[in-house]
């Protein structure tokens, strides 16, 4: 069998670099949004309680993942036909823009329910860009990567959006530590905000430094170049469309739990100071961050599946325990709390990134990943602080707001186990050719 040659190490490691340095730009947006969250409340909706300002907020914030599934769709087919590294520029130059707009909006005294209407149409807008971005990023890493590396080198894409979270925190903490109240909602807020124009440029530049991936340049050899990779993904890859979903589900809503709910729940719920719930929710995610290359090597190890599907059961039995012990509000229990989210995160975490680019042939994975990934993320993930919130507010409970996570954990987790294949070891080129694992 003809055989592509390996792609060497320095040429991963920069593949490594582009990938998470526009995954990195993606998260740190979307965290910075859900860190000032009530802030923004205050900015664009005055005149509503404290707790219906926040719900506002965080509808904001859950709106754009309704448009993350047309800009997979979009994203997805332009990646199937042009390439993967040409998506990839186009949904960090779009993320930064619209990002970056953001910090020049006016506030609600100054141009009345314009403001929120055009902070929702830039959130729009970013979920669109951000629709491509992480199953774009899966794909040009993993189709540069060895078969028995897939799970370390995909941890990078998991690392990074945790870094970013905890970028975006530090961030956060410095501006509310700095600057007055007064300030901060005049124009503190938008200073992390203007900070996507330089990371875009960055991630723009270093993504253009690399060559398209062997995958595609073999695809394109081939003649094997899809014209309408969604009609064929449509017709195809359902099963692996709906397996994308039921994984992502749980992946998503447990990353959007740890890293923008959980800030938001120990300052309103468990009613910890701003800086103290930013303190522990920094620490916890950079221990999810330091975790998820050794989740990785666990997927390279014992396979995909058997990961996975320990995390999500991780979540269906240890979903309530967390918010028990979160809810008590000391330093101890909230980091024992946080921990039982984060180890089923990680596993679950990991392996999505891996599975988006296994489960799919070559053609049309940038579509297929991306139509299950993003539906995934818009119904269930997205809403899932506003959900969780809401209940939190409905039953002045600090246990309750679990039970989302979990019921979404249980649902996955039967339809899983009695269909999700092992993955581990696909050959994730053309059928006609196998990309050789590069040993050492």
């Amino acid at each position: 069998m003809t055989t592509l040659s390996p792609v060497a190490g320095r040429i991963r490691h920069r593949a490594a670099l582009a990938a998470g340095v526009g995954n990195f730009m993606e998260w740190f947006d979307f965290a910075v949004y859900g860190f000032f969250a009530p802030t923004m409340a205050e900015v664009f909706f005055p005149d509503s309680s404290a707790t219906v300002g926040l719900l506002s907020s965080l509808a904001v914030f859950g709106v754009a993942f309704f448009f993350r599934p047309i800009g997979g769709l979009v994203l997805g087919s332009l990646g199937d036909r042009r390439g993967r590294r040409f998506t990839l520029s186009v949904s960090v130059v779009m993320m930064g823009a619209t990002t970056t707009l953001i910090a020049a909006l006016p506030s609600y005294h100054t141009a009345g329910v314009l403001a929120p209407v055009l902070l929702t149409i830039l959130r729009c807008l970013q979920g669109f860009s951000a629709g491509g971005e992480w199953t774009g990023s899966s794909a040009f890493l993993l189709e540069m990567t060895p078969a028995h590396r897939r799970g370390l080198y995909g941890s990078v894409i998991s690392s990074t959006a945790a870094l970013a979270t905890v970028a975006g925190s530090f961030v956060a903490l410095l501006v509310q530590s700095v600057v007055s109240a007064e300030s901060l909602l005049s124009w503190g807020w938008r200073l992390p905000f203007l900070i996507a124009a330089p990371l875009a440029l960055i991630g723009l530049y270093v993504r253009l430094k690399l060559d398209e991936t062997p995958v595609f340049e073999e695809l394109k050899a081939l003649g094997k170049v899809a014209d309408k990779p969604l009609r064929a993904a449509g017709k195809r890859d359902l099963k692996p469309v709906l397996l994308t979903l039921a994984i992502a589900a749980v992946q998503g809503l447990g990353f959007y739990y740890l890293a923008t709910y959980v800030v938001n729940y120990l300052s309103q719920t468990v009613h910890l100071s701003r800086i103290s719930a930013l303190v522990l929710s920094a620490i916890g995610l950079a221990i999810y961050m330091g975790l998820c290359p050794v989740a990785g090597m666990i997927s390279d190890r014992f396979g995909r599946r058997r990961v996975n599907l320990t995390g999500s059961i991780g979540y269906v039995v240890l979903g309530l325990p967390a918010f028990v012990l979160m809810g008590q509000g000391g330093v101890a229990p909230v980091l024992i709390g946080m921990l039982l989210l984060i180890l089923p995160q990680t596993l679950v975490s990991v392996t999505t990134v891996v599975m988006l680019v296994e489960l799919f042939p070559a053609a049309t994975r940038s579509s297929g990943s991306a139509t299950g990934f993003n539906i995934a993320l818009a119904f269930v993930a997205g809403p899932g602080p506003f959900v969780a919130s809401a209940i939190a507010s409905a039953t002045g409970s600090s246990v309750w707001p679990a039970s989302y996570m979990v019921l979404v954990a249980l649902v996955a987790t039967a339809f899983l186990i009695k269909f999700l294949p092992e993955t581990a070891g696909r050959n994730i080129g053309t059928p006609e050719r196998a990309v050789v694992a590069e040993v050492g």
